[in-house]
C-alpha cells in the first residue's frame, strides 16, 4: 500500500500540490469553526471581540508560517518549499482582511469619525492599521507577473514583511491587558525564526 502511494509524492511538483492542499484545508478549518460558533451562538459574551481576536491571531499564525519557509528550506535543503510561501502569505492577508473588516463593520458600523477617534485614543489600533496597510502592496504584487516586472525591487518591497511582523506583534502586546502568554509565545517564535534565518544564511555563505 505504502509503496503504491509513495511514487505520488516522489517529485517536487507532487509534494507542492499535496502541501498546498494541506494548507488550504488547514486555513479553511478555522473559518469553518468560526461559522459553526456563530450559527450556534457560541461566540462568548462579546462575539465581536471574539471574532476580532480569532481572525487576528490566525493572521499572525500564517505570517509566522510564511516566515518559517526560508529557514526550513535552508536547513532541510528543500528548495521546492518556496513555492508554498506565497499561498501562506495570501492566507495571512485574507485573515487580516477579515480581522480589519470585523473591526470596521461589526465594531463600528463604518462610522469613520468614531473610528478616527478610536485610532487616536488607542495607539495599538494605529499600529495594527499600519501593519495592515503595509500588507496591501505585498498582496498586490504577489503574482508571477509582478515578480517578473519588479525584478530586484520585488525582493526589496517584500522585505516589508519583517516590519509587518514587528508591528503585528506590538499590536498584540498592546491589545492584551493581563494575560500576555500568547504574545510572548508568538514573539519568541518570531525571534527564533529570525535567528535561525540569520544563522543558516551565515553558515551557507561560509
Amino acid at each position: 500500500m505504502l509503496r503504491s502511494i509513495s511514487p505520488l509524492f516522489s517529485s517536487p511538483l507532487a509534494r507542492i500540490r499535496a502541501l498546498k492542499a494541506l494548507i488550504w484545508l488547514g486555513a479553511c478549518l478555522p473559518l469553518l469553526r468560526l461559522l459553526v460558533l456563530a450559527v450556534t451562538d457560541d461566540l462568548g459574551a462579546n462575539p465581536v471581540e471574539f471574532i476580532e481576536r480569532f481572525t487576528g491571531t490566525w493572521a499572525l499564525v500564517f505570517l509566522l508560517l510564511s516566515l518559517s519557509i526560508t529557514p526550513l528550506r535552508l536547513w532541510a535543503g528543500l528548495s521546492w518549499l518556496i513555492a508554498v510561501r506565497r499561498l501562506l502569505g495570501l492566507w495571512m492577508f485574507a485573515y487580516a482582511c477579515v480581522h480589519v473588516l470585523s473591526y470596521l463593520w461589526l465594531d463600528y458600523s463604518f462610522d469613520w469619525p468614531d473610528i478616527g477617534h478610536d485610532i487616536v485614543k488607542h495607539p495599538y489600533v494605529l499600529v495594527g492599521a499600519s501593519a495592515f496597510l503595509l500588507t496591501l502592496p505585498l498582496a498586490a504584487t504577489s503574482s508571477q507577473r509582478a515578480i517578473r516586472a519588479l525584478k530586484q525591487r520585488w525582493k526589496r518591497l517584500h522585505q516589508l514583511v519583517y516590519v509587518i511582523a514587528v508591528l503585528a506583534l506590538l499590536h498584540y502586546w498592546w491589545l492584551v491587558k493581563k494575560d500576555v502568554t500568547e504574545p510572548v509565545i508568538y514573539s519568541l517564535l518570531f525571534a527564533g525564526l529570525m535567528l535561525a534565518r540569520w544563522w543558516l544564511t551565515f553558515e551557507r555563505r561560509r
